[in-house]
């Protein structure tokens, strides 16, 4: 099989098309690059679904902890806590042990005039269970990211909002919400640099990998058992990952281009990619 059969055969394998049996013999060095690619569609999945949803929760948590009634800045609070207090792997687990427990025919709600069975057996299922615990878990540090930026906002911002007579939602869509943007995007990138990098535990938790359409890493796993040769499939994976990281901060590098466009270029906030080390 030449290398452009390879790759018309399992570029698209992690996704249900193409070949179904992994390859076996001897492993080329194409065929690793093809798969690995292949797995990549899902920790992008996982990356931008869990991005796009929770950058509004995350907005919504930082409101939530910056509101002065106690009743919506405790659940807020308590929220971020929890999920930043505890390791992502941790999470993993604990909830695929808690969707495992809910009954493989569905959750009955009864609305009273009428009654609907909810599907719950696709909760253990790593496209629904893992982008879950991936969207809650970003969804808090963004938060607490974006909670510090609302509390920086400049009181002269403020002031000249109340000169102009903004009040309320007005205000906050005018001026708080796009001076808490600018201030926050560049942390808020690192944190989704740091979302698609995590997205590799999602092979280490329990959710299974339906059919063997598994991630990246999921693949380098089958390569290097069957070659004996660590050293090949993960750096492949982290080639990978390294294009993804740039494509990453391209592109909200541009979003903070848009964001800062009022400014003088002397003054722009440049993004720069510090990695964490712990979390």
């Amino acid at each position: 099989m030449s290398c452009w059969e390879t790759v018309q055969g399992y570029a698209l394998r992690s996704l249900g098309i193409g070949e179904r049996l992994l390859p076996r013999g001897e492993i080329t060095l194409c065929e690793q690059f093809t798969l690995i690619g292949s797995g990549l569609i899902w920790n992008v999945y996982f990356g931008v679904l869990a991005l796009l949803f929770g950058f509004f929760f995350a907005v919504a948590l930082a409101v939530g902890k910056a509101s002065p009634r106690r009743w919506i800045r405790k659940p807020a609070e308590w929220f971020i806590f929890i999920f930043r207090g505890s390791p992502l792997f941790i999470q993993f687990f604990l909830a695929y042990e808690a969707f495992v427990m809910l009954p493989r025919v569905g959750v009955e709600i009864n609305l009273g005039f009428i009654e609907i069975t909810a599907e719950s057996r696709w909760f253990a299922r790593a496209w629904l269970g893992a982008l879950i615990v991936l969207f809650f878990n970003t969804s808090a540090y963004a938060g607490e990211i974006f909670y510090g930026a609302l509390r920086s906002v400049p009181k002269g911002d403020l002031e000249a909002a109340d000169a102009y007579g903004l009040s309320g939602w007005k205000r906050f869509r005018r001026v708080v919400f796009p001076t808490t943007m600018r201030l926050a995007w560049p942390a808020y990138t690192n944190e989704a640099i740091f979302l698609f990098h995590a997205t590799t535990l999602v092979f280490f938790s329990g959710f299974p990998a339906f059919r063997q359409q598994g991630d990246a890493l999921y693949y380098a796993q089958y390569f290097a058992d069957r070659t004996f040769n660590p050293f090949v499939p993960y750096p492949i994976v982290a080639f990978y990952f390294v294009i993804l990281t740039l494509l990453v901060i391209s592109v909200f590098g541009l979003i903070n281009r848009r964001l800062n466009r009022h400014l003088p270029s002397d003054r722009r906030q440049r993004i720069k990619y510090r990695p964490q080390v712990i979390r």
